[in-house]
């Protein structure tokens, strides 16, 4: 059988060390997970937002990745904290509009990072731009609901779990159920309360882990199954 295809929205960099101009990217780590799992990971252009529910018919899943900051301004808010960062209004733009058209149709999703708040922001949530205490260059442990798609695609309902990010959700999109929180109270995992397909969504990174930890492979995994069915 053919391996599904999974669409992975590149990010913009403003330089690479292999190229002499701007470029497209993806975390290889991200990449090589999918694959590990039996996916085919497409590097989406992010371009033509209005587009992207055409364009995102031609593939098997989404993974929406990690990245900078989405605007302020996609959730309402009227100024921008100092520590916001990499906001691409292109960008903002395509991610948002393939968010609500996987999640309406059902396509197979998993949102990781910066995923996961634009789900929030895409269905209507807002965000804390700059959380107190940054979860950055740390692991710490996140208990997930019992009968949640997250633990049961994981295997396990407490994990530790491989964090960068200095925002979080601030109120949960309608729609929207809390499934995951660090000991902070921080959210880490939500889901749809009434989903058309497969969805996960995120706060922490499981590609960083994914290689040498089972549970955190587990979730590329559950995706690409859902993405076979």
């Amino acid at each position: 059988m053919p391996r599904p295809l999974i669409a992975l929205p590149c990010r913009f960099a403003a330089t690479t060390s292999a190229l002499r101009y701007a470029a497209e990217v993806t975390a290889r780590a991200l990449a090589e997970a999918v694959y590990r799992a039996g996916g085919e990971p497409f590097m989406m252009h992010p371009a033509e937002p209005a587009g992207a529910a055409g364009r995102l018919a031609r593939v098997d899943g989404l993974l929406l990745p990690g990245g900078g900051d989405l605007a302020p301004s996609t959730y309402g808010a009227d100024t921008a904290h100092a520590e916001v960062y990499d906001v691409d209004a292109d960008q903002d733009a395509f991610d948002l509009a393939a968010a609500r058209h996987a999640l309406a149709v059902g396509l197979p999703t998993l949102a990781v990072c910066r995923g996961l708040q634009v789900v929030n922001v895409a269905l209507g949530g807002t965000l804390s731009q700059d959380m107190p205490v940054h979860h950055r260059h740390v692991v710490h442990p996140v208990t997930l609901t019992p009968d949640s798609t997250t633990a049961r695609a994981a295997g396990t309902k407490d994990l530790d779990v491989s964090c960068y990010h200095h925002q979080a959700i601030d109120r949960p999109a309608p729609g929207l159920r809390i499934t995951g929180t660090a000991t902070d109270g921080i959210v880490e995992a939500v889901e749809l309360v009434d989903p058309a397909g497969w969805f996960v969504a995120i706060q922490w990174h499981p590609e960083d882990t994914a290689a040498t930890d089972p549970t955190q492979q587990a979730l590329f995994d559950a995706l690409i199954e859902a993405a076979t069915r």
